[in-house]
């Protein structure tokens, strides 16, 4: 069973697998913060849980937490190792929480997965006068792939060396 959890700042549901549900209602701590009625959509995209404690100094502690990276901590700990150190989501969906969604990477990796800033609307699609320029990055140097009539033509060039170079860690664009 899947359950959906509404953030407190937005419309939006988080997906949780039932057994992480219960965990996240039962134990201990999490339970005495509230945390499942206490989740927000953070500027990511992610589900957070954020509160400021006063200090008996008279100071202030924020304390945040991610609601991915804790999952993935309690629940896929042993596949986190070497370099794959960042929790992300396989499909994209931040708000998915369920652990066949979420997976550890590596920061080139989570670099690559990002989504892109191009005014085309696809990674490595840049337009260059009444053309379409695809470029791709290898060992951090930018190699053309060519010039293109559509992004939608760019796009598929890009998507095509993506998958030789990167396999299935490789941005894939979605063509429209």
């Amino acid at each position: 069973m899947i359950y959906k959890v509404k953030l407190k700042n937005a419309d939006d549901m988080v997906l949780l697998d039932d057994h992480v549900y219960d965990w996240l209602a039962s134990d201990p701590y999490l339970s005495k913060i509230d945390l499942i009625n206490n989740l927000r959509k953070h500027s990511s995209g992610c589900a957070v849980f954020q509160k400021t404690w006063k200090r008996a100094d008279g100071g202030f502690k924020t304390e945040t937490l991610y609601l991915h990276k804790l999952i993935a901590e309690k629940f896929l700990a042993d596949q986190k190792a070497g370099k794959q150190r960042l929790v992300g989501a396989k499909n994209g969906d931040k708000l998915d929480c369920r652990l066949e969604n979420l997976v550890y990477r590596s920061r080139s990796v989570a670099s690559r997965q990002r989504k892109t800033s191009s005014k085309t609307g696809y990674t490595g699609v840049y337009k260059e006068h009444n053309r379409f320029r695809a470029v791709i990055s290898i060992k951090g140097k930018s190699k053309h792939l060519g010039m293109f009539d559509t992004a939608e033509e760019a796009a598929a060039a890009y998507n095509k060396v993506s998958r030789e170079i990167y396999g299935e860690e490789g941005k894939i664009n979605k063509l429209k």
